[in-house]
């Protein structure tokens, strides 16, 4: 264990920072939330309530301090963000710290050699399935999959390969797509995983029958194109690894429903306005825009963060059942994944 490892109350060591950065995140959009959540008297955030990038640099450079070695944007959609470029350089400058980030893809075409040349190393990118109807099933957005293979192929243009291709999967949905989307990248370089459908949030109508799990996921697949298990590539690593017998690449899975992962997350998460959530299915957080704006110096704000990460306690998925599905849990569009 390094000198700077900080370990929350079950000896779960602080990794990795998610830093949702969309300033739209809270306004009708049609790359983001569907439109039926926002109804009348629906509050926008005021500008001076999010964090400046300035802030959320500061912040990010106290979490690697602590141990951090992982920094990724989210959203809502994270390439909406103005002078997003401003801020992946003064992140790019934190020594020792793996910068990426998490889009559905919509503007990654567009914007893809300005990431790379501000400093962004890696690269998520959302996509459900190859079939339109489906897809825009799965979006609730005015996006089509060409759009989003056109950012991949950009981003892989811009140095940012392998991309990592996030797939979520909702029985009677998409699921009878999901070995053309292994063989679409099959080959490529890029690494596609996909996600059994998980209860984060209210607002996906979620429910168990919905889920397909991981190893359902792996028999459809490696019936066609015959896998192996891959060993994981560090403690921790959300996705169990699966190669392709025929060495042309790899998928991942992602199983938190039917194979809670708990026991090994080392995630942290901060919101647009400055609040650290240290589980994704939280039902709150803890301010750091207060202190950061009354003057708290960085000595006093990682006291901050060790007292927040030290009495962490989480495992939702391990607890999940009756008794969670009352919880008013945040939402996927407002904390990221």
């Amino acid at each position: 264990m390094s000198v700077s490892e900080l370990l929350d109350s079950r000896g779960r060591p602080l990794r990795d920072l998610r830093l949702s950065v969309t300033d739209r995140c809270n306004f009708r959009c049609r790359y983001c939330m569907p439109k039926e959540h926002f109804g009348p008297g629906f509050r926008f955030l005021p500008r001076t309530e999010l964090l400046s990038f300035e802030e959320m640099a500061r912040v990010a450079s106290v979490f690697v301090s602590l141990g951090v070695r992982k920094l990724r944007l989210t959203g809502g959609e994270p390439l909406l963000r103005a002078d997003l470029p401003k801020l992946i350089a003064q992140l790019a400058r934190l020594d020792g710290a793996d910068l990426a980030l998490t889009t559905n893809g919509s503007l990654l075409a567009a914007r893809a050699e300005e990431l790379a040349r501000a400093g962004l190393r890696r690269i998520t990118v959302s996509l459900d399935s190859l079939n339109e109807e489906v897809f825009r099933s799965m979006t609730e957005a005015d996006l089509s999959p060409a759009r989003v293979l056109e950012g991949i192929e950009g981003a892989a243009r811009a140095g940012l390969a392998p991309v990592k291709i996030n797939a979520v999967v909702r029985r009677g949905v998409n699921d009878g797509g999901i070995v053309d989307l292994a063989r679409h990248f099959k080959g490529t370089g890029h690494i596609v995983r996909f996600i059994e459908l998980m209860d984060v949030g209210a607002t996906n109508g979620w429910r168990m029958d919905q889920v397909v799990s991981g190893r359902e996921i792996v028999e459809r697949i490696s019936k066609e194109l015959p896998l192996e298990p891959a060993s994981p590539s560090y403690r921790g690593e959300v996705a169990k690894r699966w190669r392709y017998r025929d060495g042309s690449g790899e998928i991942g899975v992602i199983t938190s429903v039917t194979q809670p992962f708990c026991a090994d997350c080392s995630r942290a998460r901060l919101s647009a306005e400055g609040s650290v959530f240290t589980c994704l299915f939280a039902t709150s957080g803890t301010d750091l825009r207060g202190p950061l704006r009354s003057g708290v110096d960085d000595a006093g704000l990682a006291e901050l963060i060790r007292a927040i990460w030290s009495r962490r306690s989480d495992r939702y998925s391990e607890q999940r059942s009756e008794s969670t599905q009352g919880l008013r849990r945040i939402e996927m569009s407002y904390i990221g994944g």
